[in-house]
């Protein structure tokens, strides 16, 4: 006859094996997430979103840990470990055209007038294309993409037209296809570090500088600029991805978890992103920045020689398409 302390030892062991059960299937499958951007970036929380869902829909077999702030590496580290088996996921975009040349449509000056028109592209056929091609020549997969906030001109003039460019000394990034399009719409680009710009705004060095909204505001380019005018002369996005090496080890059935898990995390971030380019807004217009209209199609058609003369033979036909859309 069981005494009531041999039965609570007999509860004891059974949880204890539940739980040893549980750590069993979490230990099944670890996937090693890293990536570039910090813990508070729309990534990186749509990371934590696809690992949590991914979670769920297999009873907790798979886990992804989540290494922001390159702590698992740079990003063209993280894609070679990717195609060598050592890293399993990360976060990645226009980067991957050194192995693939078609993923350089990600980020293509004026070809994106809109969200909705940079949407259509990357989950039809160009994005399909484009996924495809990365598959076979980088040996990793998307399996969904982000938003990225549009690149906006920062000075302390209004910039309406390219007419309003003449003679700004404007910093861009050290890429080519940059300096060469700010040349043909008037400006004087100066290639610069970033960690150089704040400083060469206060000093007068430079007097316009090119960036997302968040990065606008986490620089705090509104104490050196007064105007953020509305270029968005790049709209672009970015492939949450995983390895082939990786995938090749799932399931049928873990491969569609994965692919619903991936599903949820783009809508989640696109809630997040969609919110934060609102708040941006508001938080740059308060604290002192104005916000100015311009004339984006007088823009595109200006930049569009400098453009396409500066993407490969490859694209070269698919941008102009775009641009005549």
């Amino acid at each position: 006859m069981l005494t009531i302390q041999s039965t609570k030892k007999l509860i004891l062991a059974g949880a204890a094996a539940i739980l040893m059960s549980n750590s069993a299937i979490a230990a099944e499958m670890t996937l090693k997430l890293g990536h570039l951007a910090n813990e508070q970036n729309a990534w990186h929380k749509a990371a934590v979103k696809f690992g949590e869902e991914l979670a769920t829909l297999t009873d907790g077999r798979i886990e992804v840990q989540v290494f922001p702030n390159e702590t698992l590496g740079k990003e063209i580290d993280l894609i070679n470990g990717m195609q060598l088996g050592a890293v399993d996921m990360t976060i990645t975009g226009e980067s991957l055209q050194n192995w693939a040349p078609k993923a350089a449509l990600l980020a293509v000056p004026y070809a994106y007038k809109t969200l909705e028109d940079m949407d259509a592209v990357a989950s039809g056929e160009i994005g399909d294309q484009i996924e495809q091609q990365i598959i076979e020549k980088a040996r990793i997969r998307p399996v969904a993409y982000f938003a990225r906030g549009p690149r906006n001109l920062t000075s302390n003039r209004e910039i309406k037209s390219p007419d309003d460019l003449n003679g700004l000394k404007l910093r861009v990034p050290n890429v080519p296809l940059f300096v060469d399009v700010w040349k043909s719409l008037g400006a004087q680009p100066t290639p610069m570090a970033f960690s150089e710009v704040f400083t060469s705004l206060q000093a007068g060095t430079i007097d316009a500088q090119e960036n997302p909204l968040a990065l606008i505001d986490s620089a705090s380019f509104d104490e050196v600029q007064d105007f953020v005018n509305k270029t968005e002369h790049v709209r672009s996005w970015i492939y949450l991805t995983i390895s082939e090496i990786t995938w090749g080890k799932l399931s049928d059935a873990d491969k569609n978890a994965v692919m619903e898990a991936a599903s949820r995390a783009q809508a989640f971030e696109r809630d997040l992103f969609t919110a934060d380019e609102e708040r941006l807004t508001k938080e740059l217009q308060e604290k002192g920045m104005t916000f100015v209209e311009v004339d984006k199609d007088a823009f595109a058609s200006k930049a569009k020689d400098a453009v396409l003369a500066n993407v490969s033979d490859e694209i070269r036909p698919i941008v102009e398409d775009l641009f005549a859309n």
